[in-house]
């Protein structure tokens, strides 16, 4: 039996640990004291999921289904999610003075999404101080709105909920209109949108920020990171209010500029992996929602709380296609190369993610009474751990429940450690002579 145990992948331990949290939330979540008027073992087991892959997809209204100690479930499930249950194992093992071995570090490098061992221990030292760090500011923020709102208790509270939701990524809020009464308050949209772009950005970048404190001295990951981000949600957000400026469902019921603006930056930056929204998804154009599938898609940044193929992954093949336009045999960026391997992974990574989701896409469209649109903008979103909906979630039946549930989890963990898990990779040792096939 223990040679069985040792013989388990950093790929299926990650994937086992996963799945005992979800199921043990479930389990807390299913307690009678958990919810106002009980709850059916499915939703349970798709909220615990939904809150532990830090997406925000509910089938349930979470203010009104759930008491207070299930919000505090939800909430624990989110910031396990969101830093990795791994990263709290190694806060444990160092503050008992233990030592972390190898498979451990693999473990954990798995767990956030990173491309190498060394300086591991640090970067998870270090992702806990910047975590709680910013989520108290973040918390200090909005109590500045909420306090005056709700009173001290409930202010605080809703504030301590949605900075651990939105630093996250995760989409799950406490009012049955996520945000939408916010809309236009300057303190929640800073607050917030700060929050999920700080969570997104990754560990490692804001690590790198810390030690370099000079933007020409960070790694290059950092620097697209940063560049990319920035470049991303501002053109998103000129794009959203131009569609949507005279539409009556969302922009054009707006009545000032300054609404409009910051309700089109709110949804810039959140289908980035957020999911908190202030204007009725259902209501937007096509061509937004359309925008929108394309920023979920690709997600946010490598060790990050975020989900989607990652924007790294997204801009290595875009170069890469330009490489091969250009005829170039290298592909280049700040005047340094990416290797081959990384296309490869890239490539691997965006055609895993794409069959999972035409898979899902085509059991949703036989088993759901509901749209194509929908029903692709709900999939690429349990993908991406947003968590915003087009309004099928909570319609959804047993079988596309268990489809999103997958989904969800598949965009957490991310394809490679999925099929790794499955598949150990193994490096040929024989080389064969090269022969052309024609392709295009």
């Amino acid at each position: 039996m223990k040679n069985r145990i040792l013989k388990i992948s950093p790929y299926q331990l990650l994937i086992l640990i996963f799945i005992s949290f979800i199921l043990l939330g479930t389990c807390l979540l299913k307690l009678p004291f958990a919810t106002t008027e009980g709850i059916r073992w499915i939703d349970a087991l798709f909220t615990a999921t939904s809150a532990m892959t830090v997406t925000g997809l509910v089938v349930v209204d979470t203010a009104q289904s759930y008491t207070l100690f299930g919000e505090i479930v939800i909430v624990s499930l989110i910031q396990l999610g969101g830093l990795g249950i791994m990263s709290f194992a190694v806060l444990i093992y160092l503050m008992l003075g233990r030592k972390i071995g190898f498979k451990e570090r693999l473990i954990v490098q798995q767990a956030l999404n990173t491309t190498s061992v060394g300086g591991i221990i640090l970067l998870v030292k270090n992702l806990f101080i910047f975590s709680l760090a910013i989520e108290l500011i973040g918390m200090i923020l909005l109590s500045f709105s909420w306090v005056p709102d709700l009173g001290w208790g409930k202010g605080l509270y809703y504030s301590f909920f949605h900075s651990i939701a939105a630093f996250n990524n995760a989409g799950i809020g406490l009012w049955s209109d996520n945000l939408i009464g916010y809309v236009g308050n300057p303190i929640v949209n800073i607050a917030i949108t700060s929050l999920v772009i700080i969570g997104g950005i990754g560990f490692t970048v804001l690590s790198d920020i810390k030690y370099k404190k000079s933007f020409k001295k960070l790694s290059l990951h950092s620097k697209i990171m940063i560049v990319g981000t920035f470049i991303i949600n501002l053109a998103a957000m000129f794009l959203i209010f131009a569609l949507e400026y005279s539409n009556p469902n969302t922009l054009g019921s707006l009545h000032s500029l300054g609404d409009k603006l910051w309700a089109s930056y709110f949804q810039a930056v959140s289908p980035r992996t957020a999911g908190f929204n202030t204007l009725d998804i259902a209501g937007l154009d096509e061509s937004t929602i359309l925008l929108m599938l394309l920023l979920m898609f690709v997600g946010a940044g490598s060790a990050s709380t975020g989900g989607g193929i990652k924007l790294t992954t997204f801009l290595i093949i875009v170069l890469g296609v330009l490489s091969f336009l250009k005829g170039k045999q290298d592909i280049v960026i700040a005047k340094r190369s990416i290797a081959l391997p990384l296309l490869f992974r890239a490539l691997a990574i965006s055609s895993i993610a794409v069959l999972f989701i035409f898979l899902a896409v085509f059991i949703l469209n036989v088993t759901e009474d509901a749209g194509f649109l929908p029903i692709l903008f709900e999939v690429i979103s349990a993908f991406g751990t947003v968590g915003l909906t087009m309004g099928i979630t909570a319609s959804l039946t047993i079988v596309g429940k268990i489809v999103i549930i997958f989904m969800m989890f598949l965009g957490k963990l991310g394809p490679l450690t999925l099929v790794f898990s499955l598949a150990r990779p193994e490096k040929g040792k024989i080389k064969y002579p090269n022969e052309d096939i024609l392709t295009g």
